[in-house]
């Protein structure tokens, strides 16, 4: 960011420039790394109750004769208990990768699995797709593989009456959806997206928690910029569908927020947003004053906590939101003056400036995206400047984690660069004294004297 010449550092002449591109590099592998967390990160959804109940079998792993004895159990036995039952000890069976790779590796046991799925029997159903949930889980790209068959089926049970059930087949879909490119070739045409569009109508709560995992996995496809999101013309894309404008809704703020819910739509989001495809489109639909509310909302509830520490309520009861929200927030501004004139007009900065004091994960988000709006230039930084900006950033300073603190020096360069009088300001309230902590460590070190000569020499 800063080169060495005769002894002193001095910023390269494409200064702004250099910031914003060392920025993006860094917000592009944070990206990648949470792109492929949130990959390996599929969901097991076991029912605690039965769980519980079965506390005291012993879960064992299964060879070819168990697993085809289970089988035929379940298809011909003579009673519906005992049919049950060996559903159930497959399931607990098929909760280890050994079990899992030799059911598949049996001639027609998916077949026999998919035959009880659709069966005119509801526990048996139930079970079977239990099963097909334990399977979905797997690591392993053949057990994986070996699910397609069910996966049409599972679409279609997305529109029963039963939300238990709905729930479940959607976060199998979720876990196949997001391993498998050859899941998602079979469903898109089957109609997926107007399947997930209307479970997004349902009223229960745990349906729209598994709907927006289901989704964001879906979002999550390689293809998604080219296949899954575009066109705003048909149904069958995310953009054509009715899914954004309900998704807004359901981060609108208020009493019926749920955060589990929130979180899960946020993420669909933030990939929406980051393929670029159609960001007009969004904020046309409200994505920016939705967001601007749910921010103001949140820095509501953080500036009214009177108990020291209250604060973190939010990141106990749910750590996602308030990231995921700023996330958002960093995409939509990051390339765009007239998102950031909006943030602007919204008078969002001084709510987002007492986020600082959440967390480190926080505090680098609500910078960057106030780095966003000064790197567009003078005017923008004159809007930002009056208030407690400086005094927010001189605390900033204060901290020990070098993410925040580079953030904040970054965001000061830009002031120094854009606005009159910041760096005299800076000077009058001992800013280089908060520097000075910083001067040793390896991380900050350029970046602390480029600022320091900045202050002192313009």
């Amino acid at each position: 960011m800063w080169s060495r010449q005769r002894g002193r550092l001095k910023p390269l002449c494409c200064g702004v420039e250099e910031l914003r591109c060392r920025r993006r590099e860094r917000e592009a592998a944070l990206r990648k790394a949470r792109r492929e967390q949130q990959l390996v990160s599929k969901r097991l959804l076991r029912d605690e109750a039965l769980e519980e109940a079965e506390e005291g079998c012993v879960a064992v792993i299964f060879g070819e004769a168990e697993i085809q004895q289970f089988l035929r159990l379940a298809q011909r036995g003579t009673e519906e208990k005992e049919r049950e039952g060996a559903l159930v000890s497959l399931r607990r069976g098929l909760q280890h990768p050994e079990t899992q790779q030799t059911f598949i590796r049996l001639e027609g046991s998916i077949r026999t699995l998919v035959g009880l799925l659709t069966s005119n029997q509801a526990l048996l159903q139930l079970e079977a797709a239990r099963c097909l949930h334990e399977l979905s889980h797997s690591e392993q790209s053949a057990v994986v593989e070996a699910c397609l068959p069910a996966t049409s089926y599972l679409l279609t049970y997305l529109s029963g009456h039963s939300s238990d059930f709905i729930e479940l087949c959607l976060y199998t879909l979720g876990n196949l959806i997001v391993e498998s490119e050859a899941v998602r070739r079979q469903l898109l045409p089957q109609g997926i997206v107007p399947a997930l569009a209307a479970c997004i109508q349902s009223p229960h709560l745990t349906v729209l928690e598994a709907l927006g995992y289901a989704l964001s996995q879906l979002l999550q496809a390689k293809e998604a910029p080219e296949k899954i999101i575009p066109s705003a013309s048909t149904d069958s894309s995310v953009l054509g569908s009715t899914l954004p404008q309900h998704m807004l809704q359901l981060l609108q703020p208020g009493p019926k927020l749920n955060l589990g819910v929130a979180v899960e739509f946020a993420w669909c989001l933030h990939y929406i947003i980051c393929s670029q495809v159609n960001n007009a489109l969004l904020i046309t639909q409200g994505a920016l004053s939705t967001l601007g509310l749910l921010l103001l909302d949140l820095a509501g509830a953080v500036q009214r906590t009177e108990d020291a520490g209250l604060e973190l309520f939010l990141l106990q009861k749910q750590p996602s939101l308030l990231p995921e929200g700023l996330w958002l927030l960093n995409n939509l501004t990051a390339n765009s003056p007239s998102f950031c004139t909006s943030l602007l007009s919204l008078d969002l900065i001084e709510p987002l400036l007492h986020l600082l004091s959440v967390s480190n994960v926080v505090s680098v988000l609500v910078l960057t995206v106030l780095c966003n709006v000064a790197e567009k230039g003078p005017a923008y930084c004159q809007r930002l400047w009056p208030g407690p900006l400086l005094s927010s950033l001189l605390d900033t300073l204060a901290f020990s984690d070098t993410e925040v603190v580079g953030q904040s020096l970054e965001l000061l360069q830009l002031l120094f660069l854009y606005q009159p009088g910041a760096a005299q300001a800076f000077l009058q309230q001992s800013g280089l004294q908060a520097l000075q902590r910083h001067e040793e460590v390896a991380q900050l070190q350029d970046r602390v004297h480029a600022l320091q000569q900045t202050a002192l020499h313009g």
